[in-house]
């Protein structure tokens, strides 16, 4: 499994058992570079490697070998900024929620699916495992049937999703960008005031290749550019944030100033055609309780806002109306979370519009559309819930084309934008 960039790649393997591990990498038309590490207990066999010096917009192999076992895998390693590039990708979250998890009979289907794509990378849009639910259904692969609270417990949350056939052949070949949302903790967690968070963070960090800086290790928010035309800005929606009980208002914060500043900036200053932000929670539908609401919005069932909300809504609109007043377009904000597909176009002023899209679940307990956030002045192109689902993101020079596909890859709704 991969993270890329366009000169480098973080590679990331599991070993069979403590010792060296070779790891081999190859251009088409280059000489394999062949690189030894050492898997060790204390780091759950986990073996990340560092690749640096790669041709931009070249497909690489690789194969990962212990004692006579291997794994092989590829990757594509980004185009540079300027080159005016096609990209598409995937992306949706919510792997083995509400017990929903390994089929004895098939595993993770929807990946099969996914398989399918030959595209550039995945988004996994967050609740990559659900570390506070049990898995007890009949029917299931055993091995994830307990609450986390121990490093061990999260790490074994972690590998009973990664074990899984299906998802292991899907992401040897498809790069992928991780984003947490609040099961790989504990539901409608707070980074700021939840005990769990530096253990379940610790366990994420490890299982998935995530390019942190050095001087700051624990920072998982990141912009990835794509050619001449897309920039994404990945958040961190958890780590940073008040806590959801606070009462809205300028104080209380969802990314926290450093992550706000970094986003407020770089957004406006991308030369891509399309900026997409991914939001592990959604900016117009609701979720949690009244009291602690978990998402950006706080309206009720009926789409209306309460006198005294506990959202993330001041923020959530600070920041829009930053980057309404510095005209930024072709905005797109990605989001899962919420357990059904939705296609939104919001239009909060005159003038002035972007889209969110919505995706998932890979496979959880499914949910079903609800009255958006009324102050966003927004219009549903599609929304449907009760199945499990994926998005695929296409981008040419005339246009971005966006896609909900089902459990057997089937498409249910395409959208075409064109940019501004």
């Amino acid at each position: 499994m991969t993270e890329v960039r366009p000169t480098a790649a973080i590679l990331w393997a599991r070993a069979p058992r403590a010792g060296p591990v070779v790891v081999e990498v190859s251009a088409a038309d280059g000489t394999p570079r062949r690189i030894t590490r050492e898997a060790a207990e204390a780091d759950d066999l986990i073996v990340r490697l560092a690749l640096d010096g790669l041709t931009p917009a070249t497909r690489h192999r690789y194969v990962v070998s212990q004692d006579g076992e291997r794994a092989e895998g590829e990757f594509a390693t980004a185009p540079p900024a300027g080159e005016p590039a096609r990209v598409s990708f995937l992306w949706s979250g919510d792997l083995g929620g509400g017990g929903f998890c390994r089929l004895l009979d098939g595993g993770y289907r929807i990946f099969r699916a996914m398989a399918r794509h030959p595209v550039d990378f995945f988004l996994f849009a967050g609740d990559t495992i659900y570390a506070d639910v049990p898995c007890r259904r009949p029917g299931l692969v055993p091995g994830a049937d307990f609450v986390a609270t121990t490093l061990a417990q999260y790490r074994a949350k972690h590998r009973y999703n990664r074990e899984d056939p299906a998802v292991q052949d899907f992401l040897r070949r498809t790069p992928v960008y991780a984003n947490w949302d609040d099961h790989e903790v504990k539901n409608d967690f707070a980074g700021t005031t939840e005990p769990l968070m530096p253990i379940g963070r610790q366990a994420f960090l490890e299982y998935f290749p995530i390019a942190t800086p050095a001087d700051d290790p624990h920072r998982m928010y990141r912009a990835v550019r794509w050619g001449r035309l897309l920039e994404m800005f990945i958040l961190d929606t958890r780590q940073y944030r008040s806590d959801n009980g606070a009462p809205d208002g300028p104080r209380k914060t969802m990314l926290g100033a450093a992550q706000r500043r970094w986003l407020l900036d770089a957004v406006p200053a991308s030369t891509a055609t399309w900026k997409i932000v991914v939001t592990s929670v959604p900016l117009s539908v609701s979720t949690g309780k009244p009291e602690r609401r978990d998402s950006w919005t706080d309206v009720s069932i009926f789409g209306l806002a309460p006198e005294r909300g506990t959202a993330f809504v001041a923020e959530r609109d600070a920041v829009l109306g930053q980057l309404r007043t510095r005209g930024v377009k072709n905005l797109v904000f990605l989001a899962a979370d919420v357990h059904h597909a939705e296609l939104i176009r919001h239009q909060p002023a005159p003038g002035w519009s972007f889209h969110e899209f919505i995706a998932g679940p890979l496979s959880a307990t499914t949910g079903r559309p609800r009255p958006l956030d009324a102050r966003l002045n927004s219009h549903t192109l599609f929304a449907r819930g009760g199945i499990y689902n994926y998005g695929e993101v296409a981008i040419d020079p005339a246009r971005l084309t966006v896609r909900i596909l089902d459990e057997q890859g089937g498409a249910l709704f395409t959208h075409t934008i064109e940019p501004d």
